[in-house]
């Protein structure tokens, strides 16, 4: 009988365990992955398995597995942290628990595939990236926790640090579902309609123009004549003004590169 899932062949490797006792989903190959290192592997998927990006999880348009920290802790407690060499507060995670997770998540690894960790002291995230992401074959993610990770893990296995921005949170299983988010739905037949993309906030290096739907008048406002107006061109100029005025207006930052590229 042919598989019903037309858009991956799903992966055979030897093991002891049945299929149907695995917790982790079949593997299916050329589909985008995520491999997510992490000590808190049952927040995946997340909000990551709703609404389009999870039907899209469940119709095999990309798949995320998660690797277990504590797994590869050591001792009798599976420890993974030590305190910081040269004294300071908190814990860091050890070099020895992230380097075995970080070549199981690898090994299953193809093309071009990043490893990322998620750090405020990273790249910040931005559309630009996650477009570079989704035309990789996948990425491995490592979340953080406590005071960081051992220098040394980053430095071997060429980790790029990223960011959400200028801000500290408790660990990076959040900041990873929002980069995977904005990646995902840019993979081809996640969206639906790929126009979505085209005009939406930061596409084009604006942000997206005000938007407006039925009834035409609510609470003694109503949509912008031109919108209801049916002439394309019009359209299309108010959009732009309107994306141009709000950019220099809440992100003057943005408007400076822009016009930096021009």
């Amino acid at each position: 009988m042919k598989p019903t899932r037309s858009h991956g062949r799903q992966a055979i490797r030897p093991t002891l365990q049945p299929r149907a006792l695995m917790d982790d989903p079949p593997e299916y190959v050329d589909v985008w992955q995520a491999r997510i290192v992490t000590l808190f592997p049952d927040l995946f998927p997340g909000a990551l398995g709703a609404s389009l990006t999870g039907k899209a999880l469940q119709d095999g348009k990309w798949q995320v597995h998660t690797h277990d920290l504590r797994e590869y802790g050591i001792g009798k407690h599976r420890n993974v942290d030590d305190t910081p060499a040269g004294g300071g507060a908190g814990m860091v995670l050890r070099a020895d628990v992230v380097g075995p997770a970080i070549e199981a998540a690898q090994a299953h690894a193809r093309g071009q595939w990043p490893i990322l960790y998620m750090s405020p002291r990273g790249r910040r995230f931005d559309q630009a990236m996650a477009r570079d992401l989704a035309r990789c074959d996948g990425v491995t993610v490592l979340c953080g926790r406590f005071e960081g990770v051992d220098e040394r893990a980053i430095e071997h296995y060429g980790m790029t640090e990223v960011s959400l921005g200028d801000f500290v949170m408790t660990g990076g299983e959040l900041a990873a579902q929002a980069m995977i988010d904005a990646t995902v739905r840019l993979l081809p037949g996640v969206l639906g309609n790929a126009e979505s993309t085209v005009e939406e906030s930061h596409a084009a290096g604006l942000l997206e123009h005000p938007q407006y739907t039925r009834p035409a008048e609510w609470q003694g406002r109503e949509i912008p004549p031109v919108l209801m107006s049916g002439h394309h061109g019009e359209i299309e100029k108010w959009r732009r003004a309107q994306s141009e005025a709000l950019t220099q207006e809440r992100r003057p930052d943005l408007w400076e590169r822009l016009q930096d590229t021009d």
